[in-house]
């Protein structure tokens, strides 16, 4: 590509970028089930540090960025002022405003159990960080949540949900684990999201026998990690063997080249289990390209990549370089075949990608047309009229986990012990939920490709591939 060339492509990005960030009050509802207002990422270093008492609410705080609805504030006031029944008529008249909003079924459902007994679990999410996937997990936990406390509770007794924002920082995660811990009242915990946080907090969760499942966390490095550490999805070997052969069987693909964060321990873990599976399958990965880097360079990259022959490029980024990635596509202008990691599957890659993005293939680990007439589709699609991402289904499947063992034995060790049973199972969004005694999930993945569509609203799907 020449200079010339390239400056417009990337003065293109730039304006789209702009355009999307700067168009003042946004509104659409994309594939994941997300509805946005204003910009899709909020800068880390630009959300304030509020103390751990600020982070972590049962329905007596919002942890939502931004304005809510004044009728949404009065329920969380009432809450914390132990009016619960103000707090029921509050709640239900937010979800009537906003049915999209899982934070509000889940104080309204806490609202409704008020002071009497419960089981408690808490939400460990990167609201400061990623409200998007935090509000995507926290659809999948409230749905788990409204079903069960409305065909009677667990054995009679209600669930209530506890959110903690963790902001995606490992620090932060492990004082919030140490908090929970510290609450007897906490039987387990969903989450954290990403899996930097998961293996930092992992550690107090073991010192303090209390069971975390993860549902977006999938570093290899978290199998055998800890007894009281489990995951729903399946881990980032799995994802990166699908991908392998997909290029190298379907496509007729032989060399790559990876991109990926070096600061990352999910993306270290994507890049090498692909590289490695690549290899295994006849290809080679020709080079690797740290998005971390300070002088790193899109163009130069994309270009160094065509005159090594590579013929696609692998996008294992994280969520703290996903708009390192969009430059990437911008900049490749279809020329290399596009693969990408599940952190990759965001409504921000639609929106901004577009039509340089059609035809990427992403490995994730469910999607809702996958088999659209199960049950949780239908169901999900009933209770926030819109579809929902990876993320609702995983974390739906984590609440659900936690429920049938509670079922069992509603003590932090009881948990515990359901779980490792090995006749322990349940029926999630994603099939039957059975661990091994890694703590993984023996669970396949979906290839999805972006192409033109309606469902989105952005002119663009992910859809699964056949």
């Amino acid at each position: 590509m020449s200079q010339k060339n390239e400056t417009k492509v990337l003065a293109l990005a730039l304006l789209l970028t702009v355009g999307i960030v700067g168009a003042g009050v946004w509104w659409f509802t994309n594939n994941s089930g997300v509805k946005i207002v204003n910009s899709i990422t909020q800068n880390p270093e630009t959300v304030s540090n509020p103390s751990l008492q600020d982070r972590i609410s049962f329905g007596e705080k919002s942890l939502t960025p931004g304005d809510i609805s004044p009728v949404k504030k009065e329920g969380v006031q009432a809450i914390a002022a132990k009016t619960y029944d103000q707090a029921i008529a509050n709640f239900t008249a937010a979800l009537k405003l906003n049915r999209n909003d899982p934070e509000a079924l889940i104080f309204l459902n806490n609202a409704r159990i008020g002071s009497s007994k419960s089981y408690t679990i808490v939400a460990s999410v990167p609201f400061g960080t990623d409200p998007n996937a935090s509000l995507e997990t926290l659809r999948g936990i409230a749905q788990a949540q409204d079903e069960i406390n409305t065909s009677g509770g667990v054995k009679g007794v209600p669930l209530r949900v506890g959110i903690a924002n963790d902001n995606e920082n490992p620090e932060i995660a492990k004082q919030i684990a140490s908090s929970l811990v510290s609450n007897s009242e906490v039987l387990g915990v969903v989450g954290p999201n990403t899996s930097d946080s998961t293996l930092a907090a992992g550690t107090i969760y073991t010192s303090g026998q209390l069971v975390a499942i993860s549902p977006t966390s999938t570093s290899v490095k978290i199998s055998n990690f800890s007894p009281y550490v489990f995951r729903t999805v399946p881990s980032d070997f799995i994802a990166a063997r699908s991908l392998a052969n997909y290029m190298v069987r379907t496509l007729q693909k032989k060399n790559a080249v990876v991109f990926f964060n070096s600061q990352s321990n999910y993306s270290q873990s994507l890049k090498s289990e692909f590289v490695s599976s690549v290899s295994l399958e006849g290809g080679q990965v020709s080079s690797e390209f740290d998005l971390s880097k300070a002088d790193f360079s899109a163009a130069k990259s994309v270009e160094q990549a065509i005159k090594q022959g590579a013929e696609v490029l692998m996008l294992a980024a994280n969520t703290e370089t996903l708009d390192k990635a969009l430059q990437i596509i911008q900049i490749n202008q279809k020329r290399l075949t596009l693969l990408a990691g599940d952190d990759v599957y965001s409504a921000k890659t639609l929106e901004i990608g577009r039509e340089q993005a059609v035809g990427m293939v992403l490995a994730v680990p469910w999607h809702i047309e996958s088999d659209p007439k199960l049950y949780f589709p239908q169901k999900s699609r009933s209770l926030w009229g819109a579809d929902v991402s990876w993320r609702s289904a995983l974390s739906y499947d984590a609440t659900v986990a936690l429920i049938a063992a509670l079922e069992r034995n509603p003590t932090r060790s009881g948990v515990q012990q359901a779980l490792s049973s090995s006749d322990f199972s349940a029926t999630g969004a994603s099939g039957t939920i059975r661990f091994l005694a890694s703590g993984d999930r023996n669970a396949p993945v979906q290839l999805v490709k972006i192409l033109t569509g309606s469902r989105s609203r952005t002119g663009y799907d992910f859809e699964p591939v056949r």
